[in-house]
């Protein structure tokens, strides 16, 4: 998703030079996000104001799907609060950033549109722009990195754009992008730092407000900030004392860094599950709104995202990406001090990879017990394995997997190692299982 590129691809636009520089700064501890120092500007004026998000929400209106803001019984007995899923991942495309590229699109003069668009992105952004753009009969290119996955190139060209397969990652295409849009004359929409692109995040908080009118919070993830920004002026203007709360990677915590150090920092590249909201340098008009309007931002983990897509699945039969997951994580994992407040929780996208999916459910599984993989060692004779597998059957465990071993593990010769995957019932059946084996005098061990 966005980081350097990012920003030199603002600056680039803002200024209509091809280079801007930076200072890296000396490394500080490596248990924190390594920080490339440049030099601190003057805080862009705030053009983005709730009177311009309602405007946004009339053009928009008829073209952007009314999401639903319905409350969960399973997350508000978790959490100790009333949550309300704010699903905005049954957009079109899967995401909330339609909002912002539609409302974009609607504001460029005849002329504009005339010319076309480009934008950069690999994701949720290119869709957004690509599917709208064709809507409106507004000819579209997308640049995106080489090594796009051929299923989200498809996806975006089956929009109708034309795409541009440029750069090893994110931070060539953009530049490539902001090449061509002074070359051709093209528009650039930014996929946060821009004023319109912002109103048109926006709408998702007068929507939460008119659905759920008596909301005490809201808690909304982060990447470069284009949609808190939005949702919480919409939401502060028109209720101040609703609490905004920003989530962010642990990995990738550009916003919260940029809090601290007064202006945009970039940080070192970090790889994350919550990939939409893995942008390395916060935008600048973007700090400017959070810094006004969002109360407090907190980071969850890897494990904690995996964990919170999984629960999205299995218990709302709800299907979100890693940043899509990432504000209900930080909630259901009280990085929060609400308690008792009916809160929305954004879960603004859903496009995640099915292999990357199919991984989180089996870890998830390891992690509740329902899936145990045991070594264990038994006599290589004829019937052995029917004698162990007939005791794993009297215990209900059902055999997924199994692999033997002769030669490895410490077998002793005329033993063998049998590693068998279970799905279980729990931790107490895995439990039950590892007593009874113990019991028939096996050898055996959980591999974890």
């Amino acid at each position: 998703m966005s980081n350097r590129g990012l920003w030199v691809c603002s600056k680039l636009i803002a200024h209509h030079s091809l280079l801007i520089g930076y200072q890296q700064s000396s490394r500080i501890l490596m248990s924190k996000p390594i920080l490339i120092r440049t030099k601190a500007a003057r805080a862009p004026e705030n053009r983005v104001s709730l009177s311009e998000i309602q405007a946004a929400m009339g053009r928009i209106r008829e073209s952007i799907y009314l999401s639903p803001c319905a409350r969960s019984e399973n997350f508000s007995q978790l959490t100790g609060n009333s949550v309300y899923l704010k699903l905005d991942n049954l957009q079109r495309t899967g995401a909330f950033k339609e909002r912002g590229a539609l409302n974009k699109l609607l504001t460029l003069t005849p002329e504009e549109r005339s010319r076309g668009v480009i934008a950069a992105s690999a994701g949720n952004h290119a869709q957004g722009v690509a599917y709208h753009a064709g809507k409106h009969s507004v000819r579209a290119q997308i640049v995106m990195p080489l090594t796009t996955p051929l299923i989200k190139v498809s996806a975006t060209k089956s929009y109708g754009a034309e795409i541009v397969l440029h750069g090893a990652n994110y931070d060539e295409a953009c530049e490539e992008a902001v090449r061509r849009s002074h070359q051709y004359g093209l528009t650039f929409i930014h996929p946060f730092d821009d004023e319109v692109v912002i109103a048109g995040q926006g709408t998702m908080g007068l929507e939460i407000l008119q659905q759920v009118p008596e909301i005490e919070a809201v808690i909304a993830p982060i990447g470069g900030g284009g949609l808190i920004s939005g949702v919480a002026c919409a939401i502060k203007e028109s209720n101040p004392r609703v609490r905004v709360i920003g989530v962010q990677p642990a990995r990738l915590p550009s916003m919260k860094v940029a809090i601290a150090e007064g202006h945009p920092v970039t940080l070192s590249p970090a790889a994350t599950i919550a990939d939409g909201i893995a942008v390395r340098r916060a935008g600048e008009k973007t700090l400017a709104l959070v810094q006004k309007y969002v109360d407090d931002i907190v980071m969850v983990d890897e494990e904690e995202i995996a964990n919170a897509i999984l629960l999205l699945l299995e218990r709302e039969k709800t299907l979100a990406e890693g940043a899509g997951a990432a504000a209900i994580a930080a909630l259901i994992n009280h990085k929060t001090s609400l308690n008792g407040n009916k809160v929305a929780v954004l879960v603004c996208g859903g496009n995640i990879d099915v292999s990357l999916l199919s991984r989180i459910m089996e870890r998830g599984l390891v992690k509740d017990g329902r899936l145990v993989r045991l070594r264990v060692h038994l006599p290589d004779y004829p019937g052995a394995l029917h004698r162990l597998t007939g005791i794993l059957a009297q215990h209900r465990a059902n055999i997924v997997e199994t692999s033997y071993d002769r030669a490895y593990y410490g077998v002793n010769l005329g033993d063998t190692a049998i590693d068998i995957t279970m799905e279980t019932r729990g931790p107490d059946h895995i439990t039950e299982l590892l007593s009874a084996l113990s019991a028939s005098g096996y050898v055996h061990e959980r591999i974890l």
